[in-house]
């Protein structure tokens, strides 16, 4: 195999991650939507944990991205 071709194919499954990332901030807001419809009152003291998953959601897909383009450009 053309080692340039690995090279895209790498890059291409670090990328699955970058998707994954997005469901996953989806299903998190969403969650945090329901449930704030559900009980208004305990949406604020929730707040702070929304914050924090969505943070580290968001930093494992930057991780993939960077994973993708060290495949691409530092390899």
């Amino acid at each position: 195999m053309d080692p340039i071709a690995a090279k895209y194919i790498g890059a291409g499954i670090a990328c699955i991650g970058m998707g994954g990332a997005a469901l996953g901030v989806g299903q998190i807001f969403g969650s945090y939507l329901a449930a704030a419809l559900r009980n208004p009152s305990a949406a604020q003291s929730q707040f702070g944990n929304l914050i924090f998953g969505f943070a580290i959601t968001e930093a494992l897909g930057i991780f993939s991205l960077l994973i993708a383009l060290l495949l691409l450009f530092a390899v």
